[in-house]
């Protein structure tokens, strides 16, 4: 006998009793998962049974029914109990009400949820017929105490209904589950998943436990009650955890988690999660697909029962229509032929692929699992036949993921390309990413093979793109490491000794166009120059220009706009004229454009600042998911503390700076003498439109003057508008960047984005006494990259020893 057998036996059938009870089954840390939720089961039985049985005179035909999960004996530490009191009609309607304020009460009283009804058998079917989740829950439907005859004829009518219903409430249920998906999004690719409700979790594999009891299809069902079963530990271990009811795996909750689950640490557990998920939904799709499949037979069968009366009873034959050597298509699906002898065809998988993904079919789950058991490994290195047909699956555009995660499924990637594995599942923890790791390898591909008619090989840029992030599943920097596994990758898979060569130059600096683009000076010689020496040749440059645009396209909304898209193409620009032999122009002999040189005129004349907001912005894209900036361009007499000045006016007016290049003009002496400081920045409002130019000068004159106190305003609008709790943002990092440039000391800075930032950094660089030359601003969701030209006030660069030493006095400054 149990510790927990025994304490049942001694206490009485009270909530004092049970609660004593449930809390020592919840702390035994020896018994867990599903023996722990069926022994849970078993104890809320036998005290609801108790319950039941204390009732003054319970009346006959009368029955205590769990349903739904408390019905499948699947109870989480803080689950809902979901009960029926069913009553075959004939007792008192006093006594049945008694009876279950008896029950209901107690429970209440223990602060646990409850989901109850008072219904006869007819009562629940007809609202089973209403409400497809009512009838669901039926369909679990356990005795607990009373008339367990009544409960077993309901079972059984619940059951012919719904397989009779099934033509008509399985649509319905399609529909829903979809509803779902659109609503709470995919699980295996969300940071803060909801484990029962997301797309591929609990309430789907419920779903397809339903559809089998339809007897109408059936779900692949290997792997599918273990994926099941971590995703209830899961939920089990995340309610003793926070002792919550609730099914949201919240970042600030999965270290916790994984170490009550045994795991090494929060990354584990979502891969686990995630993989869980991606089996629930893989058998969704396939089972949706059947039962689509089987009702549209039972439509056309009576136009078929017409067609063989006239043809004297004689059945068409099954149309196969070939699509490739060894594939056709039959019923909507691509499937192996009849000739087909995949243990004689190694290339086969990949044809198949190819095959179904260019006619936008669904690979059939039969093809593939044959292909997974019969097929033989791929020579090394491969035969140009394979590495072809993996450029035309990569190459089919959107029509490639499905096909894709049927291969996956089964093994099938992991078996051609070993190095996946490491991939596979992984999470990507900055929420700017939408995918896990393999997930955006393939989405980058797709957004790859919209960009290959702007590039001399296609074929070199989609693989490319699948390997781009490889090495995210090794420690150290994720392009080095992908550039030695893709070295490695395309060498298996059959490209000559230059095509690898460019292959891995493409995953070694995927990053490189758009990092240089957002946080250096274009107009710096160096940073042109660096560029060209790392791409080599124009032919590479295209190609990277290209994976740039796919690998932001793939990762979010938030990593790619106009706006980026332009400072990539003008790095494009430049770096192409260098390898094509032109001298980039000295930047230093650079003169003002005409309205800069008006601008510095007047604001010489005046001495006070002129301004000249352009209001037209730069074009954008319909429905661009970021801001793209107008230009702003500001003179005035060079004096201390105007970045500061301008950054915090700036920000006062929820104006985001996207970019910021100041530059002292001379101003020829018959106009006057001394320096004017010219700034060209682009900004966007934050939201809403653009404030007037007349405001925005007349604050920036109160902020030289020191009139506005800016970094009270901006203190005073953050104590109005508190942030949401969350996870606390790492400290800011300043760093000096080897830049190699000739004109400034390039100062890096990386810190959580907020309003005012580049004020506070403005007003660092003051007080340590250093000439701003240029600012370039990045921002991806909560991070901001602010990338800083500095020099001396006499123009010159920093020595080393004190640019360091401004890097430590700025980091402790945005502390």
């Amino acid at each position: 006998m149990t510790s927990l057998e025994a304490s049942t036996e001694t206490e009485d059938s009270g909530p004092g009793g049970y609660a004593a009870a449930r809390l020592l089954l919840l702390d035994e840390k020896e018994r867990s998962g599903p023996p722990r939720r069926s022994a849970l089961a078993r104890l809320t039985d036998e005290w609801l049974a108790g319950l039941f049985a204390a009732a003054a005179a319970p009346p006959r035909g009368v029955a205590l029914v769990a349903v739904g999960g408390y019905g499948r004996a699947e109870l989480s530490p803080r689950s809902d109990l979901d009960l029926l009191l069913l009553h075959d009609g004939t007792a008192d309607k006093a006594a049945v009400a008694a009876l279950a304020d008896s029950v209901w009460y107690p429970v209440w009283d223990l602060g646990l949820a409850l989901d109850h009804s008072v219904r006869t058998p007819a009562e629940a079917r007809a609202t089973a017929g209403e409400d497809l989740k009512v009838q669901l829950g039926l369909l679990d439907a356990r005795p607990v105490a009373g008339d367990h005859g009544l409960v077993a004829a309901l079972r059984t009518t619940v059951l012919a209904d719904w397989r009779n219903q099934a033509p008509k409430r399985l649509p319905e249920l399609d529909e829903l589950c979809r509803e779902r998906a659109e609503r709470m999004g995919e699980l295996q690719f969300l940071l803060e998943p909801d484990l029962k409700e997301a797309r591929g979790g609990l309430r789907d594999a419920q779903a397809l436990r339903a559809v089998a009891a339809s007897w109408l299809a059936d779900a692949p069902r290997e792997g599918l009650d273990d994926a099941r079963r971590r995703l209830l530990d899961a939920r089990d271990a995340l309610h003793l955890a926070t002792g919550r009811a609730t099914d949201r795996l919240a970042l600030q909750e999965q270290d916790a988690v994984a170490a009550r689950l045994g795991l090494l640490d929060a990354d584990t557990l979502l891969r686990e999660v995630y993989e869980a998920a991606r089996t629930i939904s893989y058998a969704a799709d396939v089972t949706w697909r059947e039962v689509n499949r089987v009702l549209k037979a039972r439509s056309a069968r009576p136009r078929l029962r017409a067609l063989l009366s006239r043809t004297g009873g004689t059945k068409p034959p099954v149309e196969r229509t070939p699509l490739a050597e060894g594939v056709v298509e039959m019923d909507g699906e691509a499937v192996l032929a009849l000739s087909a002898r995949p243990e004689r065809d190694p290339v086969l998988p990949l044809r198949a692929a190819a095959a179904a993904a260019q006619s936008a079919l669904s690979i059939s789950l039969h093809a593939v699992r044959r292909l997974a058991a019969a097929a033989k490994p791929l020579p090394v290195p491969w035969p140009a036949e394979a590495r072809e047909e993996l450029v035309t699956l990569l190459g089919a555009g959107e029509a490639t993921v499905p096909v894709w995660e049927a291969l996956e499924a089964e093994g099938l990637i992991t078996l051609l390309l070993p190095d996946w594995e490491r991939v596979r599942c992984r999470p990507q923890r900055n929420p700017v990413h939408t995918w896990t790791v393999d997930r955006h390898l393939v989405e980058t591909a797709v957004r790859a093979a919209s960009l290959t008619r702007r590039v001399g090989r296609p074929d070199l840029l989609l693989v490319a793109a699948l390997l781009h992030d490889i090495g995210k599943g090794w420690p150290g920097d994720h392009s080095v490491a992908g550039e030695t596994i893709a070295r490695d990758v395309a060498t298996r898979i059959g490209f000559d000794r230059t095509d690898v060569g460019v292959i891995a130059t493409a995953v070694r600096h995927h990053l490189l166009l758009v990092e240089t683009a957002t946080r250096r000076d274009l107009d710096d010689p160096a940073t042109v120059q660096s560029v060209a020496q790392a791409v080599g040749t124009l032919g590479t440059l295209e190609l990277l220009h290209a994976l740039t645009e796919a690998d932001a396209l793939a990762t979010g909304p938030a990593a790619w706009s106009s706006w980026r898209a332009s400072l990539v193409a003008d790095l494009v620009k430049r770096v192409a004229g260098v390898l094509a032999g032109e001298t980039p122009p000295d930047p230093e002999a650079a003169a003002p454009s005409a309205e800069q040189e008006r601008l510095a005129v007047e604001a010489l004349r005046t001495g006070e600042p002129v301004l000249a907001l352009h209001t037209e912005p730069v074009a954008a894209e319909p429905e661009e998911p970021e801001p793209v900036g107008v230009e702003l361009l500001i003179a005035l007499p060079d004096q201390p503390g105007v970045l500061p000045a301008v950054a915090g006016v700036l920000a006062l007016h929820r104006l985001t700076v996207r970019a910021a290049d100041l530059r002292a003009v001379e101003l020829p002496t018959a106009l006057g003498s001394g320096s004017v400081l010219v700034l060209d920045w682009r900004v966007a409002a934050e939201y809403g439109s653009l404030p007037e130019a007349a405001r925005l000068r007349a604050d920036l004159v109160r902020a030289l003057d020191g009139t506005l106190d800016v970094p009270a305003r901006l203190a005073e609008r953050d104590a109005a508008y508190p942030r949401r709790r969350g996870l606390t943002a790492p400290p800011p990092r300043v760093t000096v960047a080897a830049a190699d440039s000739r004109l400034a000391t390039v100062i890096e800075v990386r810190a959580q984005d907020a309003p005012g930032l580049l004020h506070r950094i403005g007003r660092a660089l003051e007080g340590a006494a250093v000439r701003v030359r240029s600012a370039h601003v990045s921002t991806l969701g909560a991070n901001a990259v602010d990338t800083l030209y500095v020099t001396r006030p006499d123009g010159s660069l920093l020595p080393d020893e004190e640019a360091i030493d401004l890097a430590r006095t700025l980091e402790e400054a945005l502390r």
